[in-house]
């Protein structure tokens, strides 16, 4: 079984419900690392999860990218530890230099919570094969969630099999109505050169019961994660 960690900071909102989905649907006892320890327990996998880190001062996620904890979590990336960045977690990634790129305002500048399509692209990561030929239904819940990255280095992450998922239409198709945020090339999660290290916006921790009212469709992207460990 997978030896799974979730990282709480000031203003994280989210854990609980990784922690809850994990619990219900893989029997997996997540364990909560505070943002000041200094020291990660012995994990397969780590989740950054989302919320408001430090309440989005100056920028979402910078603050939370220079806390204790962050320099642990790099040296884990550094040796191959699968890391999940999930919204504000997608930020703190970037913003810590895991992941290219950045996440600005949303194009209409509104916070956006609804729910989107996503499809994964081509690639080799555990994350491409799992969910290669699937549209997932899963929400958004975000004011800063438009991905950019200068265009040098948009082509390096297509070139080199970076981009995971985008925002698309219910039948999988690439649409400016589909794209909630505005960002470029629709692009919704992305994944370091490894392999190991993914960063996206929606949130497959609140798509995880239809007895929610929504989709389950979110599991399939906790079931990469947990492959990827």
């Amino acid at each position: 079984m997978s030896r799974i960690g979730v990282v709480q900071f000031p203003g994280s909102n989210c854990d609980q419900d990784c922690i809850d989905a994990l619990g219900r649907h893989f029997d997996i006892k997540v364990q909560a690392v505070w943002h000041t320890e200094t020291t990660l327990p012995k994990l397969d996998g780590l989740i950054v999860p989302g919320g408001f880190s430090f309440g989005d001062y100056l920028r979402s996620g910078c603050l939370a990218a220079h806390s204790p904890i962050m320099q642990e979590i790099k040296a884990f990336a550094k040796n191959g530890g699968s890391v999940i960045g999930i919204c504000n977690g997608f930020q703190i990634l970037t913003e810590s230099r895991l992941l290219p790129g950045t996440l600005l305002k949303n194009q209409s500048r509104q916070f956006i919570c609804k729910p989107v399509y996503l499809k994964s692209v081509q690639g080799d990561s555990v994350y491409h094969k799992k969910l290669a030929g699937k549209v997932m239904q899963v929400p958004i819940a975000h004011g800063e969630g438009r991905y950019f990255a200068e265009p040098e280095d948009l082509k390096k992450l297509w070139d080199r099999g970076q981009v995971v998922l985008q925002y698309t239409t219910k039948t999988g198709e690439l649409a400016d109505t589909a794209n909630p945020n505005g960002s470029f090339d629709a692009i919704a999660g992305i994944i370091s050169e490894n392999g190991k290290v993914f960063g996206l916006m929606p949130h497959p921790e609140r798509a995880t019961d239809k007895l929610l009212g929504g989709s389950d469709q979110g599991l399939a992207i906790l079931h990469a994660f947990l492959a990827s460990t």
